[in-house]
């Protein structure tokens, strides 16, 4: 075959669970194709240490956000040059699939397994390359391996995953409806009395970009990703999409913002206001580092990072990234 591949196959993911494809499938149609279903994250760590010196063209990644960010993060510490790094085919098989969205293959399951076999015998020409480059979260005095991925906020985000975490909801809904509920849940807390202003307070954190301290002290949220598209075009950042390949979209809200209902409906309907913009209360921006101290917790894609007792992180663009996307046109 003029191309090789590797498949890491989450099986704990949602939907691989109910509809995901079997060894036996993949092996059958892909024969050359070397298959892992690493069960923890030591398996994973081996099992991309088998593939490394392989030199493998294509890593198919069938999971969801945390699955591809947990690939990144063994390959990032493993040492694997970045020049040999394959191209990644995420199939979207996640309870969350936030990096799908954007630079996901488009299909999952047997019509992926279709595509696949034809570019594995070279027949396949309605797929193109994109390019990104994944947050890094470190920790300043080296008590953690660094993590790669795509997006991560804190403060309020934090605490609706927390929320949508909890066994209750995940036993009771899938992720992204459990995501809704958490955040239909926050709303009612940011309007009951007895809650409100706890949640508004924010969070203290020192936050410095690129060097310069932040105005605000106190953050009611902090977003930040290296994705260019979120879902039904959601995009509460003021700058371009494109501008994430440059270094990290932010978004910083600052305690007790103001207007925050009005300000919360334009943002999720992809509309920024001039007077969110001159608003001390909204900051946007695009950084090469971002410094954190005083927050004991991160989200990045949907999972929760812990500090050192020293407490912070610190957050800029990685290595670029290839990402195999399937054209749906003209089928």
């Amino acid at each position: 075959m003029p191309c090789s591949f590797a498949l890491i196959h989450n099986p704990q993911s949602r939907r691989n669970v109910k509809t995901g494809l079997s060894a036996s499938d993949v092996l059958r149609a892909l024969p050359d194709l070397l298959f892992c279903a690493p069960e923890t994250e030591a398996a994973l760590v081996a099992a991309l240490a088998d593939i490394a010196p392989r030199k493998i063209k294509y890593l198919i990644v069938d999971g969801g956000d945390g699955t591809v960010s947990k690939v990144l993060s063994v390959m990032h510490a493993s040492g694997w040059p970045k020049e040999e790094w394959p191209v990644l085919i995420v199939l979207p098989s996640g309870n969350t699939n936030l990096v799908a969205e954007d630079v996901g293959f488009g299909l999952r399951g047997e019509a992926a397994l279709k595509q696949l076999v034809l570019l594995a015998q070279g027949q396949m020409n309605k797929c193109s390359v994109v390019r990104r480059r994944p947050l890094v979260v470190s920790w300043p005095d080296g008590s953690h391996v660094s993590v790669l991925g795509f997006f991560g906020g804190l403060g309020a985000f934090t605490r609706g995953i927390e929320i949508a975490h909890r066994p209750g909801f995940l036993k009771t809904f899938s992720h992204e409806a459990a995501v809704i509920c958490a955040f239909l849940l926050t709303v009612l807390k940011l309007l009951a009395p007895h809650s409100r202003k706890k949640w508004l307070d924010g969070s203290a954190v020192d936050v410095t970009l690129d060097g310069v301290p932040a105005e605000s002290k106190r953050h009611f949220l902090m977003l930040f990703t290296a994705l260019r598209r979120f879902p039904h075009g959601v995009w509460p950042f003021w700058q371009r999409s494109d501008s994430a390949e440059q270094g990290v979209v932010y978004l910083d809200v600052a305690a007790h913002p103001e207007r925050l209902t009005t300000a919360v409906f334009n943002l999720l309907r992809n509309r920024i206001p001039s007077w969110i913009r001159q608003s001390p209360s909204y900051n946007s921006g695009l950084a090469d580092k971002i410094s954190l101290r005083g927050e004991p917790l991160l989200v990045l894609d949907g999972e929760i990072l812990q500090t050192s007792p020293e407490g912070g992180f610190e957050i800029e663009a990685g290595p670029e990234v290839s990402f195999l996307q399937f054209s749906k046109k003209d089928d």
